[in-house]
């Protein structure tokens, strides 16, 4: 049997953002229409350690059924030591025999395959003049999410804050975006706002954002995620890529369950359904939307088996026996 292996640099290359934007728009419509079965992750988290360890399983029937395991390791203290905080492998077995057909680096996966939700998520729910970018945090994921909404909206701004004030002058200065004093002046105004925080308390407050701003909230320390506080949670139509995970892993959404500010039927749709007709987007130009996004395992699935498609096609990566 021939084990695919490719490393990071060669994921990054073959994973466009372009690509995957559209990889990643038909898998969030395969998980609504039922054909994908995701589970939650496990976290093994040891009492003693801010470290922690997720696994990240699914399965995708139909004519060439597939398994996908991702094996991620989260260390809060890697920026500082210039490495992505997500540092794993995806992993994929052939869905019939359960033979392991290709291994990959996890942090390019999940680098361009979470920014690239985002932006299916952008396209579905900002405003479609919408042209002042507001982001909070500037490492990997504000890097890659600063790439792939600049391919679904036309920005003419862009302000970058992180509490480094050296690491948002760096990706300003990269990206010929704006880095500002405070988290405030950041998102003030914008028309979009990422948060890509590492936070377990909110970053934002809701008198900041602008009337009929949208929201893509991709952070939060795991498994206690949270950055958005209870009044924006509440004033917004919600979406998620996934009620369950949602409701299981988002604090800042379960914090406004458990005030009372919200009903059970808060979440107006995953992005899926909105994707497949299932349910209603952006409902006025006024209305505040938020994308919680918690990553999912198809997302996983549908970007490593993009990459080892385009690793066939040009030659890439070392196929070893197994």
């Amino acid at each position: 049997m021939s084990l695919l292996v490719l490393n990071q640099q060669e994921v990054e290359e073959l994973l466009d953002m372009e690509g995957c934007i559209e990889a990643m728009a038909e898998a969030l419509s395969s998980l609504a229409r039922g054909e994908v079965h995701v589970p939650l992750r496990a976290v093994v988290k040891p009492p003693s350690e801010d470290t922690f360890i997720g696994l990240m399983p699914a399965h995708r029937g139909g004519g060439v059924p597939l398994y996908s395991l991702k094996t991620v390791c989260v260390m809060p203290d890697n920026p500082q030591r210039g490495l992505d905080a997500h540092q794993g492998t995806v992993t994929l077995f052939d869905g019939e025999t359960g033979e392991t057909r290709a291994i990959m680096n996890a942090s390019a996966i999940t680098a361009i395959r979470t920014a690239a939700v985002s932006a299916v998520a952008t396209r579905l729910l900002a405003r479609e003049d919408a042209r002042e970018l507001g982001i909070l945090g500037a490492g990997v994921q504000a890097r890659s999410h600063l790439e792939a909404l600049r391919r679904v909206r036309d920005f003419a701004r862009v302000r970058i804050y992180a509490p480094t004030a050296e690491h948002a002058r760096a990706l300003a200065a990269e990206s010929g975006a704006e880095a500002v004093g405070s988290a405030e002046e950041a998102v003030r105004d914008a028309d979009v706002v990422v948060t890509a925080t590492s936070s377990v308390e909110p970053v934002l407050e809701r008198e900041w954002l602008k009337q009929g701003a949208h929201l893509n909230v991709i952070g939060g320390r795991p498994p206690t995620m949270r950055e958005l506080d209870v009044a924006t949670v509440a004033d917004s139509a919600f979406y998620t890529d996934k009620r369950e995970s949602a409701e299981n892993e988002a604090h800042d959404y379960r914090d406004a369950l458990e005030a009372g500010a919200i009903g059970s039927d808060h979440i107006r749709g995953e992005i899926g359904e909105v994707l497949i007709g299932s349910a209603p987007g952006r409902q006025s130009p006024e209305e505040l939307t938020v994308f919680r996004s918690l990553g999912l395992a198809v997302e996983d699935l549908a970007a490593a088996e993009y990459v080892v498609r385009r690793a066939r096609e040009r030659g890439a990566g070392v196929e070893v026996d197994f």
